[in-house]
């Protein structure tokens, strides 16, 4: 993204002037729209370049880079860094096997990670995508406690794909463990420095005779 042009640094005859508040001010030649955000004690921010002409409004730019940066860093913090995990069946799966591999769904799902399931089709079972469909679907049912279907089973190619994710909950929890692990993680803040004493006699003490 381009940085923004503020001040002296847009070089058209006349902009859009929105005011702080949001109101329209309407167009004006940039040069008193220069002097009102002097007035004010403000910076003219380029807002929407691309527009004829383009609109400028008026704000503290750096408060707005602070909050922006504030709020891209809150943004960054909440994201649950969701991993996708992958599993294969076979389409013949015996019941010992599938418990097995049941069991690790269960486990990336518990740990808030999502789990691409993926059915591979071997010669003449390509022709019976209905069998894995099935398949699928009820693994889906057998983890319904833990996650939820996000992306329907779909061919893709000689195989069929599945995407279970976890519960929300499961998911912001494993956010807020991370959000801690970081936390404790971190250098602790330097405790801060102690005022200096002033050894200076004081001038309103009696003094010995």
């Amino acid at each position: 993204m381009s940085e923004p042009r503020i001040n002296d640094r847009i070089r058209v005859p006349e902009v859009r002037l929105v005011g702080p508040n949001g109101e329209q001010v309407g167009i004006v030649r940039v040069e008193d729209a220069l002097r009102l955000a002097d007035e004010a004690g403000l910076d003219l921010v380029e807002v929407a370049p691309t527009a004829r002409p383009p609109v400028c409004k008026l704000m503290d730019f750096g408060k707005f880079k602070y909050e922006s940066d504030m709020k891209a860093r809150e943004a960054r913090k909440n994201q649950t860094n969701t991993i996708l995990k992958e599993i294969r069946f076979r389409l013949k799966i015996d019941p010992h096997d599938y418990g097995t591999k049941k069991g690790h769904v269960e486990r990336f799902l518990k740990a808030g990670d999502k789990v691409k399931v993926m059915i591979m089709f071997r010669g003449r079972e390509q022709s019976r995508p209905e069998m894995g469909f099935r398949l699928l679907q009820r693994l889906a049912e057998d983890v319904a406690d833990l996650g939820s279907v996000e992306s329907s089973p779909r061919q893709d190619g000689r195989n069929m794909v599945m995407v279970i994710g976890p519960h929300k909950k499961k998911a912001e929890a494993k956010a807020e463990e991370r959000r801690r692990k970081d936390a404790e993680a971190a250098p602790p803040a330097a405790a801060p420095e102690a005022a200096p004493v002033d050894s200076t006699p004081d001038e309103t003490a009696a003094t010995a005779s």
